[in-house]
């Protein structure tokens, strides 16, 4: 497995409010995470820190339970996190607002399982073909989804930045769940809006299948491409390229 990230600022921010882990939890499992706070006071910072460390807390203590349902495990993971940061967002008041999108990528064997919650997206590169796993939990994705604009109105739509679902702003919540067979070098891109507000499918798509025999460059590549084109919000970027030995 080779694996690269990047996480940026961004060239209007003042502070990065994206979180992201990479960690090996056995031989042949590995778990991504990436999560885009937002809230002010700095909220958005500790809503998508707090996420990682407790979805990958939770998992570090459970996982050898995973062969009972890889699935289950995620998602009660997901759970946990989203119960603590409700929890803190209560008792502290410059919180109470503070949430963040997830999306969990785990490789056990030839599997690909995911959780998601938020606009954060993870894509699957196959043989040159991009595909998206995870469905954006986002009004404009709605209206799209439900035929009232089109994708190319969607990329100037207004107000691009509200999501529908996210982590910690409410009790109870639902997460997406997916699992995906893998094949000799399939690519795993996991990445916040940051990245794709001002870089499209094709051009992800493009560089990672160029950058193939170098996929730990990748990242960086696509983040400074962001930048350049604005660097509007902040960006992070994971890679990994699933081979078998």
């Amino acid at each position: 497995m080779k694996v690269g990230a990047c996480s940026e600022i961004g060239k209007v921010r003042s502070m990065n409010e994206d979180h992201y882990a990479i960690y090996k939890l056995s031989s042949d499992v590995y778990v991504f995470v990436i999560a885009d706070g937002m809230g002010g006071h700095h909220a958005g910072d500790v809503a998508s820190k707090m996420a990682v460390d407790e979805v990958l807390g939770f998992l570090k203590e459970n996982y050898h339970k995973m062969e009972n349902s890889i699935l289950d495990l995620i998602q009660n993971s997901i759970i946990y996190a989203n119960e603590k940061i409700f929890s803190k967002s209560l008792e502290i008041e410059e919180y109470s607002e503070m949430g963040t999108t997830l999306t969990l990528g785990m490789i056990y064997k030839d599997m690909l399982y995911v959780g998601h919650i938020g606009d954060s997206r993870i894509y699957l590169i196959r043989n040159k073909e991009i595909t998206q796993i995870s469905r954006d939990h986002s009004l404009v994705a709605e209206l799209v989804r439900n035929g009232k604009i089109t994708e190319e109105e969607a990329q100037i739509y207004p107000y691009k930045n509200i999501i529908t679902r996210a982590l910690g702003t409410e009790n109870n919540i639902k997460v997406d769940l997916f699992e995906e067979q893998l094949c000799d070098g399939d690519i795993v891109l996991l990445c916040t809006d940051g990245l794709t507000n001002l870089v499209n499918e094709h051009e992800i798509s493009y560089i990672c299948n160029e950058q193939s025999e170098d996929i730990i460059n990748v990242p960086e590549k696509l983040v400074e491409l962001a930048n350049n084109r604005g660097g509007y919000d902040n960006i992070t970027v994971i890679v990994a390229k699933y081979q078998i030995t």
